[in-house]
């Protein structure tokens, strides 16, 4: 049985690999702000968990057509910060301004994931769930954001930041899962695997002779 990772998030896929998986990656494409804007009311953790359910949903077809014989994961992310939920800046600007509100507070890292297993062809069984982690942010100086910004690290993420990179010399310490922080909880996601009848540990890569 194949694994699928339906993101395209660097990240994702190191810790994925370092975790013992060799993930088939399929980007979605999914319009993220669309797919917010047709829910009514969500609730952080319910916008999370729809966003991953599109994600995995798009790529469903074209898996089916390449691995028969799947487990598809999606991912999304998002920080609540001050209860305004924000994804990735996009932006300098945006990103500095975040970072400036940020620093020194705290914010609620929330992951959706969504799992879809295909057997022949056809989905089979699916399961989602979402995990939050209380992140607690350093008081970086205004020079030390401008140099953060100015890598281009936080544009393209969620929140603003990462704790695998350069954004790690920055939070202070988080309350809940670290691998969830990074994009893609690894307890949460054994457990759903589970939920569709797939044991992780069968999805190993054999070790090396």
């Amino acid at each position: 049985m194949q694994f699928v990772l339906a993101s395209q998030s660097p990240a994702r896929l190191g810790l994925l690999r370092s975790a013992g998986l060799d993930p088939a990656v399929f980007v979605s494409g999914v319009d993220e702000d669309a797919v917010a804007a047709s829910l009514t009311d969500p609730s952080p953790s319910e916008l999370v968990a729809a966003l991953a359910a599109a994600k995995a949903e798009a790529v469903l077809d074209t898996v089916a057509a390449a691995h028969p014989d799947a487990v598809v994961v999606a991912c999304d992310s998002m920080l609540n910060i001050g209860g305004q939920m924000v994804g990735k800046p996009g932006s300098p600007e945006i990103a500095r301004r975040r970072w400036a509100a940020m620093a020194g507070t705290s914010g609620e890292l929330l992951t959706g994931h969504a799992v879809v297993r295909l057997d022949g062809g056809s989905r089979a069984k699916e399961a989602s769930g979402w995990e939050s982690t209380t992140v607690r942010f350093g008081t970086p100086s205004a020079a030390e954001i401008d140099a953060y910004v100015a890598s281009g690290e936080p544009l393209n993420v969620a929140g603003g930041f990462t704790i695998d990179g350069l954004g790690g010399w920055f939070v202070e310490g988080l309350d809940g899962g670290h691998t969830s922080v990074i994009g893609i909880s690894l307890p949460l996601t054994r457990r759903l695997l589970a939920e569709v009848g797939v044991s992780v540990v069968d999805l190993w890569r054999p070790p090396a002779s």
